[in-house]
C-alpha cells in the first residue's frame, strides 16, 4: 500500500485530506507540525510527502531541506500545501528540491491528480536508476574483474617477494619494491574512486535530488590560478612540465574547484596519455558570453569519427597498442561533471594529429 505522510498543523484540513486519501487506498500517516513531520519521515520511508508551508516549530521549507539532507528521504517526492502562491514562495520551494505546488482551497480531483502525477514521476525514475544501474553492472561485470586484478596481483606479489627476501635485498632494491607497491594501491584507489563517481554522476542525471546534492556549493572564482596550479600538478606527475603551455583568461565560472580540478584532471590524464613526450599540450581559457570555456588540445594519436561516435565509459581505444590503465571512465566522467553544472563537454580529433576536448559551463549560475 503506497504510504503519504500529511504535514499539516490545521487540524480539520489535515482530517479532510487523510479522509479522501484513505477512500483511495492510501496508507496515511499524520504529523501536526513541521518537527513532527521530519521525524516520522525518516522512521516511515513514506512513498510522498504532503506539507503545508506555513507551520510552527519548523515551516514547510525547513521540512524539505531537512528531508534532502538525509539519504533515505533525499528523493521522496514532495508536494507544498500552501495558501501563498506568489512567485518567489513558489521558486524557493523548488530550488530547495519541492516536486510541486498545491495551492489552498484545492480540490479532491487536483490533489489526486497531483499525488498520482509525482507517483508516476518517481516510478520512472526508479525505473531508469535500475536501467542504468543494470547497464552499470554489465560493465563492471566484464571490465572490474581484470582492472581490479591487475594492482592488486602487483600489490600481492611484490609484497610477497619483500617478505620473502627481506634480509637479502639491498636499500634501493627494497625501495624500488615498495615503490611499486605504492603505484600499484594508488591506481587502484583511483579505479574505485573514479568508478564510485561515475556510478553516482549516472544517477544523478534521472534524479534533481542527487544532482542538487552532487554540485553542493558550486561558484568559484579566480579560474586562471586555479587551472594554472591543477594543470602543472598533473604535468609533473608525468614529467611533462616542459611540455605543458598555458593561455588563461581570468573569470568566475559556475563549478565546485574539486569538480573544475577533476575535470581537468582527466581531460589533462588522456592527453599526457595519448601523445609522445615532447609534443605540446595547450591548456586555454576563454570567455564567450555568458560561458567559460576550457579547452585541452594535444597532438597525439587522435581518434576517429567511428571512435568519437562511440565515446564512453569503459570504452579504451588501442588499449594494447598504448597501453591505457583505467576502465576508460576519464572523459565520461569529465562530461558528466560538466552537465551536472549545466555545461557540455565536446571532442574534436583528427586522426595521427591532434585531438581537442572543450568544456563549456555557465558563468553567472543556472
Amino acid at each position: 500500500m503506497t504510504k503519504i505522510l500529511v504535514i499539516e498543523d490545521e487540524e480539520h484540513i489535515r482530517e479532510i485530506i487523510s479522509v479522501m486519501l484513505n477512500a483511495e487506498d492510501f496508507e496515511v500517516i499524520e504529523a501536526e507540525d513541521g518537527r513532527m513531520g521530519v521525524d516520522l519521515a525518516q522512521k516511515n520511508k513514506p512513498d510522498l510527502v504532503l506539507c503545508d508551508v506555513m507551520m510552527p516549530q519548523l515551516d514547510g521549507y525547513g521540512v524539505l531541506n531537512e528531508l534532502r539532507q538525509n539519504p533515505s528521504t533525499q528523493t521522496t517526492p514532495f508536494i507544498f500545501l500552501t495558501a501563498k502562491a506568489a512567485k518567489v514562495s513558489i521558486r524557493q520551494g523548488m530550488e530547495l528540491g519541492a516536486d510541486d505546488y498545491l495551492t489552498k482551497p484545492f480540490t479532491r480531483d487536483e490533489l489526486l491528480a497531483a499525488i498520482t502525477a509525482r507517483l508516476k514521476k518517481q516510478s520512472e525514475i526508479e525505473n531508469q536508476s535500475q536501467q542504468k544501474l543494470d547497464v552499470l553492472r554489465d560493465n563492471i561485470t566484464l571490465a572490474l574483474p581484470v582492472e581490479l586484478n591487475t594492482p592488486l596481483n602487483a600489490i600481492i606479489g611484490f609484497a610477497q617477494f619483500l617478505g620473502k627476501n627481506y634480509g637479502i635485498l639491498e636499500p634501493d632494491e627494497a625501495l624500488s619494491v615498495i615503490e611499486s607497491i605504492t603505484n600499484s594501491s594508488k591506481r587502484l584507489r583511483k579505479l574505485t574512486r573514479n568508478f564510485l563517481l561515475f556510478a553516482e554522476l549516472e544517477l544523478a542525471t534521472i534524479s534533481p535530488q542527487r544532482a542538487r546534492a552532487l554540485r553542493g556549493e558550486w561558484m568559484m572564482s579566480h579560474t586562471k590560478a586555479a587551472i594554472t596550479d591543477f594543470a602543472l600538478q598533473e604535468a609533473s606527475k608525468v614529467y611533462r612540465q616542459a611540455d605543458l603551455h598555458l593561455e588563461l583568461e581570468e573569470s568566475s565560472v559556475t563549478i565546485s574547484q574539486s569538480s573544475l580540478h577533476k575535470i581537468l584532471l582527466e581531460i589533462l590524464d588522456n592527453a599526457f596519455k595519448f601523445s609522445q613526450s615532447g609534443t605540446p599540450v595547450f591548456v586555454t581559457t576563454k570567455v564567450h558570453g555568458n560561458s567559460f570555456v576550457l579547452s585541452v588540445r594535444d597532438r597525439g594519436i587522435g581518434m576517429t569519427a567511428e571512435q568519437l561516435k562511440e565515446l564512453g565509459a569503459y570504452i579504451q581505444f588501442e588499449r594494447k597498442l598504448y597501453e591505457q590503465q583505467g576502465l576508460g571512465l576519464g572523459l565520461a566522467i569529465a562530461k558528466r561533471l560538466a552537465e551536472l553544472y549545466k555545461g557540455k563537454l565536446i571532442i574534436e580529433s583528427i586522426p595521427e594529429q591532434e585531438t581537442t576536448v572543450r568544456v563549456t559551463l555557465p558563468i553567472n549560475g543556472f
